[in-house]
């Protein structure tokens, strides 16, 4: 009887480590491009979902990770005009544009010399956005692209046709008018779209939008480019099977 329990309990354990930790995913060749997900950096959640917030030491260390596998870091329009020497490629990218990415996530960029995307939302609510004057500076470190993600984060695979369009071209106009330079990646809010979304993006003159849709692969459709998502409670193990397979839970 005890036996049985246990192999029971044993076999409950390893459908738990097989969830949360997929190392059963076949490896993915490192000639395809890693683009990482993420929203906040910072020690405290405050009114965030703890799984939008990534504290800085856990940031630093994935940062570590990828400096030790060689990952050449680029932005989106890097990634997109195929500006790279052949090493293995990672774009960071950060969505909606929360005032922590300034304040712990570009001294961070900075130490490890590493870049990254950030889609603006300007006008989206409940959060600490980041300032012009931080935007710009950013922007003049070399480090960082701004992209944009909509005026007011909404969903646009549930709205008329015309707003779609104002909320996508409004956002790459005001995005520019910071920055002073094109507008080129966009972020669709939640990763939803459909076909007249995806052509709304392509014709406002955008090069690339990405979904969270999770995966590694050759970049096909520049416009449906799927992510490795990075939450706040994905430890390095975890990290690393994400690295490697595309995602490292179920």
């Amino acid at each position: 009887m005890l036996i049985a329990v246990f192999s029971v309990l044993g076999f409950l354990g390893f459908i738990y480590l097989a969830a949360h930790y997929n190392f059963w995913r076949p490896k993915i060749s490192k000639i395809h491009p890693r683009i990482l997900m993420y929203h906040s950096i910072n020690d405290e959640v405050g009114q965030n979902h703890p799984d939008l917030v990534v504290r800085p030491e856990q940031f630093k260390a994935q940062l570590n990770y990828l400096k030790k596998h060689h990952y050449h870091f680029v932005t989106m329009a890097e990634l997109i005009a195929g500006k790279y020497d052949g090493q293995p490629r990672v774009a960071l990218t950060f969505d909606d544009g929360f005032q922590d990415n300034y304040e712990y996530m570009f001294p961070l960029l900075k130490e490890f010399e590493a870049k990254a995307t950030i889609y603006l939302c300007p006008e989206m609510p409940n959060i600490d956005k980041l300032t012009r004057e931080q935007i710009c500076e950013m922007d003049a470190s070399g480090l960082v692209e701004f992209g944009a993600h909509t005026l007011h984060h909404v969903n646009l695979s549930q709205i008329s046709d015309d707003i779609v369009e104002y909320e996508i071209n409004e956002s790459k106009k005001l995005v520019e008018s910071i920055i002073d330079q094109p507008c080129k990646a966009f972020a669709y809010p939640f990763g939803r779209l459909n076909d007249n979304v995806a052509t709304a993006v392509e014709k406002a003159g955008f090069d690339s939008a990405v979904v969270v849709k999770k995966g590694i692969e050759s970049i096909r459709d520049q416009y449906r480019i799927k992510r490795i998502s990075v939450l706040g409670k994905t430890n390095l193990i975890q990290f690393h099977i994400a690295m490697t397979r595309g995602r490292y839970r179920v």
